[in-house]
């Protein structure tokens, strides 16, 4: 028997580090071969991991909330026998874990996916399976343990249990800050991890927050109630009142994701916009048709379906809209088929989730894929896969009581388009002033590859096609 490690994978899309955001096992759970053990947040979703062995869960590794590096160990499990492939040394009793340096075959040293160098904070990123590149496992010098004792050697991370160990009561009184005074003089608070990590996300230093939990401990009351009250600060002796009321939020994992593919985008490709307002009362009236079709039975149907598939068939007219730009290879890639993205806004920021094939489905097939993706984008399980290889994007913002916008492309594509709002408005018909279902459209594309024409020419076909469904025939 031995302990085997489970090290943080790439799922895929070139992870470079991840959060772990909830554990589904404790020390002492079974798991069996491919059980979901961890639930983490990658750059673009949340993703559950199963683990590749089976056994006794001895220890967590990394607690909820902190962001680690890919091929950092994450959870240990007593095995039968050693997993194949797995280069952790077993770890046998009496065998402190904190002097086991696990080695590797020369060269297989990464960072977040390169090749030799070292993790942010002094740590190695390493593949799924290895770890930091040594010649042999070896003890490493503890401090005070002589005179070639010169480096300390960093504590082991602390296991998350499920709950915190009983805490004796302190004669202290209870609204006190909660510390514990270390050997080296260091002050230690008493609180949870999820307690701690929301003091990391507001920037609060834990050793000021009064603690009114049992045995001095801070609860997340404690942290809310401090990052609320107000803070009276003196500077050079003249009374200076600053009322601290910011929330410091990190950026980090879809959020931080988003802001990059934004910025590279707008910075790189030249946007240029154009709106179309449009009367799509015959759009709505399918609609309410297709809501009453056998088809379409226990599924939403709504008009985001008959825009997407207007696009569909608009781009047969104007190819050039579902391109991308290669800037390294000087070409411009046509997409062999329409990967349509719908942006969608989650808790964890905005993702854009894409419809492999639209072009080639039918329309019932396209709105189950449709109810699909939206429902697994508000869960939050939308996986990188669903994420990659978009051509072209819809975003709508009409669900938001919007009209327009001036939409940024999704970073590989060429074009986006913005449906606004659908709202009933006086409209001229024939002369005579009705009340219609009316909507804006908004496009914007890279005037590298798309001019004025092209780009007019796309947008004036979808319009046209939501004004009369029945156009839909000679596309």
């Amino acid at each position: 028997m031995g302990i085997q490690q489970f090290r943080l994978p790439d799922v895929g899309e070139g992870l470079v580090e991840a959060e772990i955001v909830s554990w589904k096992v404790k020390p002492g759970d079974t798991v069996k071969l491919n059980d979901t053990v961890v639930e983490i947040e990658t750059a673009k979703s949340l993703v559950e991991l199963p683990v590749p062995f089976a056994g006794t869960v001895t220890e967590l590794l990394v607690p909820e909330g902190e962001t680690i590096p890919v091929g950092t160990p994450i959870i240990s499990v007593q095995t039968d026998e050693a997993a194949p492939g797995d280069l952790t040394p077993p770890v046998t009793e009496g065998t402190p874990k904190e002097d086991l340096v696990p080695s590797i075959p020369a060269g297989e040293e990464i960072e977040a996916g390169k090749i030799g160098g070292a993790a942010p904070g002094g740590r190695t990123a390493v593949l799924v399976g290895y770890g930091p590149k040594t010649t042999e496992a070896k003890r490493r010098p503890r401090k005070g343990g002589g005179a070639g004792a010169t480096v300390d050697a960093p504590a082991p991370a602390a296991p998350v249990t499920p709950a915190a160990a009983p805490v004796a009561p302190a004669p202290a009184a209870p609204a006190s800050p909660a510390s514990v005074a270390g050997g080296n003089g260091s002050v230690h608070v008493l609180a949870k991890p999820p307690v701690r990590k929301l003091a990391k996300d507001l920037g609060i230093d834990l050793t000021a927050v009064p603690a009114t939990g049992a045995g001095g401990i801070i609860t997340r009351a404690d942290v809310e109630n401090y990052a609320a009250a107000p803070v009276f600060e003196t500077v050079e002796a003249a009374p200076v009142v600053s009322v601290v009321g910011d929330t410091r939020i990190p950026i980090k994992g879809v959020q931080k994701v988003m802001a990059q593919a934004m910025v590279a985008s707008a910075f790189t490709a030249p946007h240029v916009t154009e709106w179309i307002t449009v009367d799509v009362s015959a759009t709505m009236e399918l609609v309410d048709r297709l809501k009453q079709d056998k088809a379409f039975r226990d599924l939403k149907v709504s008009p985001l379906l008959i825009v997407a598939k207007a696009v569909t068939l608009a781009v047969r007219r104007t190819p050039i809209i579902n391109a991308a730009w290669d800037e390294q290879a000087q070409e411009i890639v046509l997409k062999g088929s329409v990967n349509l993205g719908i942006a969608a806004a989650t808790p964890r920021g905005l993702i854009v989730p894409n419809i492999k094939g639209a072009d080639s489905r039918t329309l019932p097939d396209l709105c189950k894929a449709l109810n699909d993706l939206v429902a697994t984008a508000r869960d939050g399980k939308t996986q990188p896969a669903d994420q990659a290889g978009g051509s072209f994007t819809i975003t709508n913002v009409g669900v938001f009581g919007v009209d327009a916008g001036t939409p940024i492309i999704n970073p590989g594509e060429a074009a986006i388009l913005a449906f606004g709002a659908v709202r009933k408005q006086p409209w001229v018909v024939d002369d005579e002033i009705v009340p219609r279902w009316i909507t804006t459209l908004a496009l914007s594309f890279d005037h590298r590859l798309i001019d004025g024409e092209k780009g007019s020419t796309f947008l004036a076909d979808v319009a046209s096609i939501l004004e009369d469904p029945a156009r839909a025939l000679m596309f």
